[in-house]
């Protein structure tokens, strides 16, 4: 992953907004992994742990790896559940985990929202050694971001954005067909049975939820001064709210290599 660049309040916007998991999702990555209350899952890129605590009910334990010390602090706060630990670290360390807790320990390796940051070719060979047979990748893609949908609120919002930035926003954070297709056909050319399962559902969003999850996805010198913070938000609410209420239509890819 690239040096950490989510730290400070971002980390706190980012478990504040970012969305989560409805049931249904931790329920299909469990059936696609076959994973029972005897597997250990990595939720690796965990950020503040969205996934990683919708899994916990449902397996034996989850480690949460993140490069970003601030997002372990966020947490490890925000979580309950007894079953969780969190680990320092990136893709890069896979090798290092694989020894430390030796191979075929796993049942998974999550990466939500977060397989843009790293080398996911190396990352799909560097974690078979540490899966169970019937054990798997997988890569979850929790809809689009907000500036980017088929949807009027969505282009204002856009349009916000590019003028606060000063540049165009184009990043699809690997959300897009083309990185779909690419993440699926590494897969299988690792060596992975392919799967993919769809999740869909909807939530209504306010000002609020929108300009939270926009500061969540800035680096730390990208975010305004606290002092223009609501008059960022007042924009962001004369542009979206002649669009009526926001409803966002949100699309969950599961794309599973299974070992």
């Amino acid at each position: 992953m690239t040096a950490p660049a989510f730290g400070g309040e971002v980390s706190e916007y980012y478990q504040r907004f970012r969305r989560g998991y409805p049931p249904e999702v931790a329920d299909a990555l469990v059936s696609a992994c076959g994973l029972t209350r005897d597997d250990v899952v990595l939720d690796l890129g965990c950020g503040t742990g969205q996934l990683t605590r919708a899994l916990a009910p449902r397996t034996g334990a989850v480690l949460g790896m993140d490069p970003e010390p601030d997002m372990l602090a966020e947490a490890r706060r925000a979580t309950a559940e007894p079953n969780v630990s969190w680990l320092l670290g990136a893709d890069t360390d896979l090798g290092a985990l694989t020894a430390s807790i030796g191979p075929g320990r796993l049942g998974a390796v999550t990466v939500a929202q977060a397989l843009h940051w790293m080398d996911h070719e190396r990352l799909f060979a560097a974690a078979r050694p540490l899966l169970r047979a019937g054990g798997g990748v997988v890569v979850v893609t929790n809809g689009e971001p907000l500036w980017l949908q088929d949807a009027a609120w969505s282009a204002a919002l856009r349009q916000v954005l590019s003028d606060q930035l000063g540049v165009p926003l184009h990043r699809t954070c690997g959300t897009d067909t083309a990185s779909q297709e690419r993440y699926r056909d590494a897969l299988s050319a690792a060596g992975y049975a392919v799967d993919l399962r769809v999740v869909d559902y909807s939530a209504t969003l306010t000002v609020e939820e929108i300009a939270g999850g926009v500061f969540s996805a800035m680096s730390p010198d990208q975010l305004p001064p606290p002092a223009s913070r609501p008059g960022f938000a007042d924009r962001v609410r004369c542009a979206v709210e002649p669009h009526g209420p926001v409803v966002e239509h949100v699309r969950v890819r599961i794309l599973t290599g299974v070992h």
